[in-house]
């Protein structure tokens, strides 16, 4: 049995559907439940921005904080008000911070803003002279140069006796540009940063470590850490086995299952030439889905440096991607599957259990993360919940 409820599904649309993703919500959870463990004595947020990575923040959301999370981290303001009915005593970090024009949805919805420029410092500081009391976090910048406040700025701030009296950030926060990769010397740079600016907010819960930095060991978890794609299944840290159970997985229905004579050619280009008598599964995803060009087995640059094209699962074998993969269908070549072992209507997958995510993301030159956020709006969504 699981603790928290399974959403009903339309079965005849999701068992019809030329895309579907499955998401396992006891697997995810019990991801959740290992990076908090791993986190040692710092609680355990999480992070559901990009619509939960792209399997959906509503159910998701709800999963997560029924299984225990209280702290959770969306990128945008949109993303806060959607989580809030779903976790409704959960801390809601909005990573994007706040804008003119967005208090009242921030006020309303009770939602935390990361402040991280000095352009909305200055206007946080505004809203809390209207406003009087309200919690903010601070982003402080150790050296990833992406978003955060200048780390000498932001321990000056600390002790600034012209700030409001209402100034009272709740987290000070940054983020690690090596973390996946646990030899990197930047890592123990941006943690002694860090420590200075945690030692000017003495006091106040600091969080450093994403997924990765979580693996990099105690002195990295401080007051609470940021688990992401590690919730959802997704390889952390470069080099190392992944600990963590899969939770998506991707289909796409076979339309077509086609012979094809030796000599012939495959797809867009003719990149690919036929070495012998074949059979083709033509199924219904392709890079408009998210399933991306990269992935094609030739005509496509990655493959003078990665010869190994993308590849699916089906009837209990791999098989590969053939040819250029198009906007809405992708070639698979099935000759070495027994002859009646796939028809038009049955599904391959495209990752998942059998055809782990980030094994699908090497094969594209790119990460989990961008193929399971890139997956589109033409999917049907299920939920399950296996122990």
């Amino acid at each position: 049995m699981t603790d928290f409820p399974i959403p009903s599904d339309d079965d005849d649309l999701f068992t019809s559907a030329g895309l579907r993703l499955t998401v396992d919500l006891s697997a995810l959870t019990e991801n959740w439940r290992d990076m908090a463990r791993r986190s040692g004595a710092a609680r355990a947020a999480a992070v559901v921005k990009a619509d939960a990575y792209g399997t959906g923040i509503e159910d998701v959301g709800e999963a997560l904080y029924l299984a225990g999370a209280r702290d959770f981290f969306v990128a945008t303001v949109d993303e806060g008000v959607t989580l809030r009915l779903y976790a409704p005593e959960a801390r809601i970090f909005v990573l994007s911070g706040i804008w003119p024009g967005t208090e009242r949805r921030f006020f309303d919805n009770d939602l935390v803003p990361v402040i991280s420029s000095d352009e909305q410092l200055a206007f946080w500081m505004a809203v809390l002279a209207d406003y009087g009391d309200y919690p903010c976090a601070l982003h402080v910048d150790t050296g990833f140069n992406r978003l955060g406040l200048h780390i000498d700025d932001a321990i000056v701030l600390a002790d600034d006796v012209s700030r409001p009296a209402s100034f009272a950030p709740v987290l000070v926060m940054s983020h690690l540009a090596c973390g996946d990769d646990p030899s990197h010397a930047m890592n123990r740079q941006q943690l002694e940063s860090f420590r200075r600016v945690t030692a000017a907010y003495e006091g106040i819960d600091a969080s450093l470590a994403a997924s990765a930095g979580i693996f990099l060991g105690e002195d990295y978890h401080f007051d609470l850490t940021r688990p992401g794609i590690s919730l959802y299944g997704g390889e952390a840290v470069s080099g190392m086995a992944n600990p963590m159970r899969p939770v998506a997985t991707a289909e796409a229905r076979i339309i077509q299952v086609r012979t094809v004579e030796a000599g012939e050619t495959v797809s867009y280009g003719r990149a690919l030439q036929l070495r012998r008598r074949s059979r083709l599964a033509i199924a219904s995803a392709g890079y408009a889905d998210g399933y991306m060009r990269s992935l094609s087995s030739a005509g496509v640059p990655l493959r003078q440096a990665v010869p190994q094209g993308g590849q699916g699962f089906i009837a209990g074998y791999k098989v590969p991607v053939a040819g250029r993969i198009t906007m809405d269908l992708t070639i698979f070549d099935i000759t070495d599957l027994p002859e009646n072992a796939v028809r038009a209507g049955d599904y391959v997958e495209l990752f998942g259990t059998n055809m782990p995510l980030d094994d699908v993301a090497r094969a594209a030159g790119t990460i989990g993360y961008e193929i399971l956020t890139s997956m589109g709006l033409r999917h049907e969504r299920r939920y399950v919940a296996e122990e």
